[in-house]
């Protein structure tokens, strides 16, 4: 069963990490980790704050992580995402998968991330020095994302 958590507490690395390798037929654990930093689009950012669907947003994790597993054969997948404000180098996202093979767990973590980014139902809003703003998805990350589409 895959872990889906979408929480305003943050997360331990290590913790997870362990979870995701404990099955002996696991020979592969590659995990992410999203971050707050302190720079977009030429501004000094202080600071997120994230919104989300509660229930939609859950959904919609399960149902890329059901989508990674069609593809790759994989042991476990967590998706942790944090909502709420967060500050410069909080941790905003969790992506671990564990698998018998390293391939099936680089891609499928790579995937899971791409499509979080662009079909996950959260709002991210940037805290400025001078104010805040609304960001919209980026180009690049759909293009991440619609490369899967080729890739079956």
């Amino acid at each position: 069963m895959d872990k889906i958590l979408v929480q305003t507490e943050d997360f331990t690395l290590a913790d997870e990490y362990e979870l995701l390798g404990q099955d002996p037929g696991v020979g592969a654990v590659v995990t992410f980790v999203g971050k707050v930093r302190d720079f977009n689009l030429g501004d000094n950012v202080i600071g997120l704050h994230l919104q989300h669907y509660p229930g939609m947003t859950e959904k919609s994790l399960q149902e890329i992580a059901l989508q990674a597993r069609e593809r790759w054969p994989l042991d476990k997948v967590t998706i942790i995402h944090r909502v709420g404000d967060l500050n410069i180098s909080d941790q905003i996202v969790f992506v671990g998968v564990s698998s018998a093979h390293r391939d099936a767990a680089f891609a499928s973590c790579e995937f899971i991330m791409d499509y979080l980014k662009t079909k996950a139902p959260f709002w991210k809003k940037e805290r400025l020095n001078e104010g805040s703003r609304w960001l919209d998805a980026r180009e690049s990350d759909e293009e991440s994302a619609t490369r899967w589409d080729e890739i079956k």
